[in-house]
């Protein structure tokens, strides 16, 4: 046959280099998967201990709702939490508590 006269369907082997009879080719890496995007919300599973200030477990209990958030979601619970924490701390300095000891009298010492 002349060349190029090959049928459009024919493919001619491509020739094997010397001493490479036998030889298994080199296995073509598979195609990595691309990684995952970004996952559904999921909670954290932290245990939250109640402290039995009534105040605080409110505001620890508020922690959980960041579990249902994207991550761009958990910032503005976190700053409310903790401005609350805060704020409840300020109340305990602000409560009128018994009078501070004044000075004790000269007959006293």
């Amino acid at each position: 046959m002349p060349e190029g006269a090959e049928g459009a369907g024919d493919v001619a082997p491509e020739p094997v280099p010397e001493g490479a009879e036998g030889v298994a080719p080199e296995p073509v890496p598979e195609a990595v998967p691309e990684p995952p995007g970004p996952a559904d919300p999921a909670p954290l599973g932290v245990d939250r201990t109640p402290t039995g200030v009534a105040e605080v477990d409110a505001r620890l209990a508020r922690l959980a709702d960041a579990d249902h958030l994207g991550t761009s979601g958990h910032l503005e619970v976190y700053e409310d939490v903790h401005q609350g924490l805060r704020d409840t701390l300020t109340a305990l300095d602000r409560r009128p508590g018994p009078p501070a000891p004044g000075p004790r009298p000269p007959s006293a010492t």
